[in-house]
């Protein structure tokens, strides 16, 4: 089944494939591997201090759906991002490992800052100029994606018989808030991981999901697997070169250490525009504090949790053309000088950088994946970079009745995908960080509505 719609204003359109749908029987394996860097390993994509310290190890947690069609894997990492031909290299090797096939990798990072970040191209733009290992070391890369697909590749003498899927949801209280805040009659999105300015800080929440999802796998014995998703950035403080999974890593391992018996993957949503400024004490106190707050959200959605038997998987597979932003520093005569340029900062080098390394992909023709999994009673969608959470709330109300799951943070290279308001209120003039044309929230949208329906 092919379904195409076609757009108007950018000249972009979704493209959505149904590649395969299985009844009955259903399998999974599990497999983890550590994915820490070593010390003195750029974190952030060297934006910050490399890594000094090991604060808490790094992981990846994935999970081998295996169907009557092929295999279908949900892997997040521990990293920041993976752009253009990193995201296609792990992808790749994942799918070789398991015998699938790209597009049936669904692959997540969850986002936190104090780790490593990753964009092949970009990096050999930056060894051109002698900037080698600027924004991560190759050696480690290549063994990491090595050892990932081995541990995948290992997981199917382990399969384990699915027989139901369970669903489930509860109020997060006290993390999310939203970036934007209006203050003295202003329109800003001021609010960073952690703010200190009170008027910005104490300003209303703001638009935000407040629910965390739960989708979890039974077998004969009980449950196997639980994915959580939450929408806000997974930062408490970061910069300061201590290698971290953040309050969301702390969060994960809390629960999975209260269930020993169920593999835990967390999964940060829709949250390009949300963070938790309004609630992080900017401390190690108060990552704990918002790890406790996330945890008893997992906790409550467990709760919450109801099953229902297997009866089929589906997987669609939709596309998507974002067009580039091209003005200013994301035009390619301009990045080329600034990559160029030796006073530079190293974030501008890598930026600049990066804009080659999109615009390069772009001329392949290579959409954005928007790979979806419908078990009948749930449906997960993966939803590219920084995604702004008003995507994930219209989505939902494409599917009213169905439970959603829509993590973002899979292909990472446009950046901030904001709303078209969010762009007209001044978003990406702030804060920078976006690589796609304004004014594609309709086209977005739409490709949205053809994957999920």
């Amino acid at each position: 089944m092919l379904l195409k719609t076609m757009g108007v204003g950018v000249g972009v359109s979704p493209v959505v494939h149904l590649l395969g749908e299985d009844t009955g029987e259903l399998s999974l394996s599990t497999f983890s591997a550590d994915i820490t860097p070593p010390l003195g390993h750029p974190l952030l994509a060297g934006w910050k201090p490399p890594a000094k310290r090991i604060e808490s190890r790094l992981k990846a947690l994935g999970v081998v759906l295996w169907t009557k069609d092929s295999p279908i894997v949900i892997c997040a990492l521990d990293w920041c991002e993976l752009r253009n031909g990193a995201y296609d290299l792990w992808r790749d090797s994942l799918a070789k490992a398991v015998g699938t096939s790209r597009e049936r990798v669904l692959l997540h990072c969850v986002h936190q800052h104090d780790t490593p970040y990753v964009d092949l191209e970009a990096q050999q733009f930056l060894d051109q100029h002698g900037y080698e290992g600027m924004m991560f070391d190759s050696e480690f890369h290549a063994e990491t994606v090595r050892k990932v697909a081995a541990a995948a590749k290992a997981s199917a003498d382990s399969k384990k018989r699915v027989l139901h899927i369970g669903t489930g949801e509860a109020e997060v209280k006290d993390i999310a808030c939203n970036r934007r805040v209006e203050v003295d009659g202003k329109v800003s999105f001021r609010r960073y991981s952690f703010t200190r300015d009170p008027k910005v800080r104490d300003a209303a929440t703001g638009q935000i999901d407040p629910n965390l999802k739960m989708l979890s796998f039974y077998g004969q014995e009980g449950p196997m697997v639980s994915i959580s998703c939450y929408a806000t950035h997974p930062m408490s403080y970061y910069g300061k070169g201590g290698v971290s999974a953040d309050f969301t890593g702390m969060a994960r391992e809390k629960w999975q250490s209260q269930n020993p018996d169920v593999f835990q993957i967390y999964l940060s949503g829709c949250s390009g525009d949300v963070t938790a400024a309004k609630f992080n004490l900017g401390n190690l106190d108060g990552r704990k504090e918002l790890a406790n707050r996330l945890a008893r959200g997992m906790e409550a959605a467990w709760k919450m949790t109801r099953t229902s038997p297997v009866q089929k998987v589906a997987f669609r597979n939709g596309s998507f053309d974002f067009a580039p932003r091209t003005t200013g520093a994301y035009n390619p005569e301009v990045a080329q000088a600034q990559l160029a340029n030796p006073k530079l900062s190293p974030t501008h080098r890598t930026q600049a950088a990066m804009t080659l390394s999109w615009l390069q992909r772009l001329k392949t023709g290579q959409a954005i994946d928007l790979p979806l999994i419908d078990f009948g009673s749930a449906q997960f969608l993966l939803l590219p970079a920084e995604t702004f959470v008003g995507y994930q709330l219209a989505a939902q109300k494409m599917k009213p009745c169905t439970f959603l799951m829509t993590p973002a943070f899979g292909e990472c290279a446009p950046g901030y995908i904001p709303t078209d308001m969010a762009e007209e209120e001044g978003y990406v003039k702030e804060h920078g960080y976006s690589w796609i044309a304004p004014g594609q929230e309709k086209m977005f949208l739409e490709a949205i509505r053809e994957v999920l329906q």
